[in-house]
């Protein structure tokens, strides 16, 4: 038996990409919602929430040896379609036979009182889901996030995976490829990565929002009252303003607004009633004397 009956012919690069771009212009006729993983150069992830996928895999000593294999794979564009769902991810791998390889990823979904512990980690860290999407978190917080044991990502024990194609490997090429791709995805979409592991991305900057809500009704409250104390807008301007509804209580924000509206306009009224009558003291004929 020769060599190239054990190993097959060598292919090069640019056969492996046109016989995938070749496949996947047939496939895109029976199914024009297939989402293949373009690779530009030797890159596999830029930001923060690809590069943080790959090196969660790779720093398993249970995938280290074998999610390698798909290197190659992913950046022949060989991973012709990449569906992620909640914790499901469903491939098309073109391989050496002509008929892609179907794979199906199953993860976990995270537990909650991990979630949980994350979202206090989170509260403040956050003011928008930009900043959450673009991966723009603190050092902290990043370590806290990719903590192999009570972190984002998932452990090869939550992990399982299944291809159609012979080999019998734990890890073949093709589910490799899948998962590196993944990584890749995920610089387009960060928002696939809740999705897949079954948790509303919203509930790491929901605790940042109620504190600011809660930092701007205390500043407001604040302001209320010290426009109050230091005018003393009644005694000066002889107006009687309601203030029951600013309690020691946390006011609600629509009612400080409605409050301050209110102490706005009388003031005005006032002071416009003020200017009025010295107007008409200066204009007033001086009598003469008898």
């Amino acid at each position: 038996m020769s060599y190239w009956q054990v190993y097959g012919s060598y292919v090069s690069v640019a056969q492996k990409k046109s016989k995938a771009e070749k496949k996947l212009k047939r496939l895109r006729k029976n199914n024009p919602n297939i989402k293949p993983v373009t690779i530009n150069g030797r890159t596999i992830a830029r930001t923060w929430w690809g590069k943080s996928w790959n090196k969660n895999l790779e720093s398993y000593a249970d995938y280290s040896n074998r999610i390698g294999r798909g290197r190659s794979y992913v950046r022949h564009n060989a991973v012709l379609d990449l569906q992620i769902k909640s914790g499901l991810i469903e491939s098309l791998v073109q391989g050496t036979r002509s008929i892609p390889y179907k794979v199906k990823v199953e993860i976990k979904a995270i537990k909650k009182s991990i979630w949980n512990d994350l979202k206090k980690a989170s509260q403040g860290e956050f003011g928008s889901l930009q900043e959450l999407f673009e991966g723009k978190l603190p050092e902290s917080l990043s370590e806290i996030f990719t903590n192999k044991k009570t972190g984002l990502f998932p452990s090869p024990k939550e992990i399982s995976f299944d291809c159609s194609c012979p080999d019998w490997a734990g890890m073949c090429k093709h589910v490799a490829a899948t998962l590196y791709g993944i990584g890749s995805r995920l610089d387009v979409e960060p928002e696939l990565f809740f999705t897949l592991r079954n948790v509303n991305m919203k509930d790491l900057i929901t605790g940042a929002i109620k504190e600011k809500a809660g930092d701007l009704l205390k500043r407001a409250k604040k302001k209320t009252s010290k426009v109050i104390d230091d005018a003393d807008i009644s005694e000066i301007f002889g107006i009687d303003i309601d203030i029951d509804t600013i309690s020691n209580k946390q006011p609600k924000k629509k009612t400080v607004n409605k409050a301050l509206k209110k102490i706005t306009k009388k003031v005005q009224s006032a002071k416009k009633s003020s200017s009025k009558k010295r107007k008409t003291k200066k204009t007033l004929p001086l009598q003469k004397r008898n």
